[in-house]
């Protein structure tokens, strides 16, 4: 997975009632703890990492506990402290996971990679109105809705694509194993989709039963759940029309070659009877009547031609071809 590089912290605080942001760290010694609402640690060293640990009173996962899949591991509660660890999708379909810490109302969020849409939207959003984010509940919920979205936009581009697939199966003359892997690698996406989106079903709902989310926004956070539920459905309609068209596929597959196999025995069928005459002729029997016959040659032509003739004429009758 290609990460970004770039060490990168972000601090957003309030002074005089407007938002501001910082990169260095040793702003948390010139400014109030209580104006703080969001530290973004993107790919930071350990030293920082370990300052911030001890200035703020709190565990910063390392990489492995963060990928944890046991659900004890992604969402931990304490008496003070909220921790949950959600993957968040890349354009490519890579996972990329991202730990949430909210204590004293400040969300701190550590990631490695700076290229998540969901972040980037949710900055413009808390400058765009700083008044509709007093804590940092309110951006972790923002988070939260704004990744959803991208997970929305992500399956109606899938959907769009099965759609599109689907139009070329049923024009196409031919069809080939392109289509097949194409679909395989649909699949892949919508699998990757649909684990993404119950992960966040996963974390959200144990983030709706803590007392120490605002009572304010639970709603918001019911809504994100309801928002899932309709997305976990629309990867399972994905997944149903996916298997469609691979049985298409494959049924259009085992009509070519029938037709493959059909040409290939009328073909044998009407070179038969001609092969069983140009044997008999063939035979070095001494007395063979027609063996000294001046027309004998002509005749045995006509015969073949006579015979694969009617043979095409019950087939033609039949609707065999």
């Amino acid at each position: 997975m290609q990460k970004n590089q770039q060490q990168q912290i972000r601090l957003f605080y309030f002074e005089n009632n407007r938002l501001k942001i910082a990169k260095d760290i040793s702003i948390l010694k010139e400014v109030s703890l209580n104006n703080f609402v969001w530290i973004d640690l993107n790919q930071v060293t350990p030293e920082t990492e370990a300052e911030l640990e001890q200035f703020l009173k709190i565990y910063i996962q390392e990489e492995e506990e963060i990928e944890e899949i046991e659900m004890s591991s992604r969402f931990i509660e304490t008496e003070d402290t909220l921790v949950a660890n959600a993957h968040f999708l890349l354009d490519s379909y890579e996972k990329e996971p991202v730990s949430f810490i909210l204590k004293n109302k400040i969300l701190v969020s550590v990631r490695d990679n700076g290229n998540l849409k969901s972040f980037n939207e949710t900055v413009k959003k808390l400058f765009a109105n700083p008044r509709n984010y007093p804590t940092g509940y309110h951006i972790f919920v923002a988070l939260l809705e704004t990744r959803v979205e991208y997970d929305a936009d992500m399956i109606e581009d899938v959907t769009s694509a099965i759609t599109q697939l689907s139009k070329q199966m049923t024009v196409a003359e031919k069809v080939d194993e392109d289509v097949l892997l194409e679909i395989k690698n649909m699949q892949e996406r919508v699998m990757h989709l649909r684990e993404n989106i119950i992960d966040k079903h996963r974390v959200v709902s144990s983030i709706l039963r803590s007392d120490l989310i605002p009572t304010e926004l639970k709603p918001r956070l019911s809504m994100v759940i309801k928002d899932i539920n309709t997305l976990i459905e629309h990867t399972k309609f994905g997944f149903d029309r996916l298997d469609y068209l691979q049985d298409t596929f494959l049924g259009l597959v085992n009509i070519e070659q029938n037709k493959i196999i059909k040409i290939f025995t009328l073909v044998s069928v009407i070179f038969t009877p001609p092969t069983l005459i140009a044997s008999l002729y063939g035979m070095n029997f001494k007395y063979m009547p027609e063996l000294n016959w001046e027309h004998g040659y002509l005749f045995a032509i006509g015969l073949m031609l006579l015979v694969s003739g009617l043979t095409l004429f019950y087939f033609k009758r039949r609707n065999w071809f």
